[in-house]
């Protein structure tokens, strides 16, 4: 069974934006896998997060332009959010580096703030770029 899997009710109708959260599921569901293997390779979690600290950040900076582009007033709150992210995955990777085990309850974290940010504060921007863009942030289609 996978830890964390995709379904459209996870879609927030930007193709980009999506595509960047499935992977950001699936780079989740890589590093429970690892983790939960009977030896986990440390090389291969090391990489998942600095993959997924690399990527976050991508996703963020995108998503951080878009409200730029656009005058989103919320921001500079859903900024901060990025940022109170961003630091924990980084705190997790140092914590990581420096010798100590990643525990399930930190991929349990990343879980939840994940589906919570997706459903409740990536959804709340998107009827405004779509107002604002028109055609540009048309939902795909089925």
């Amino acid at each position: 069974m996978t830890f964390m899997p995709w379904s459209d009710d996870f879609s927030v109708g930007l193709d980009e934006v999506d595509e960047q959260h499935h992977w950001l599921f699936d780079a989740t569901n890589r590093l429970h896998n690892e983790m939960n293997k009977p030896a986990p390779n440390r090389a291969v979690i090391g990489e998942i997060l600095e993959g997924l600290m690399d990527y976050t950040v991508n996703h963020f900076v995108m998503e951080e332009e878009l409200f730029e582009r656009y005058g989103y007033p919320q921001a500079q709150a859903h900024k901060a959010l990025h940022d109170k992210f961003t630091a924990s995955i980084m705190n997790m990777l140092t914590s990581f580096e420096n010798g100590v085990p990643i525990e399930n309850e930190l991929l349990e974290m990343l879980k939840d703030w994940l589906v919570e940010h997706i459903m409740k504060t990536d959804t709340a921007y998107v009827p405004f770029l779509k107002e604002k863009g028109g055609e540009r942030f048309a939902q795909r289609s089925a």
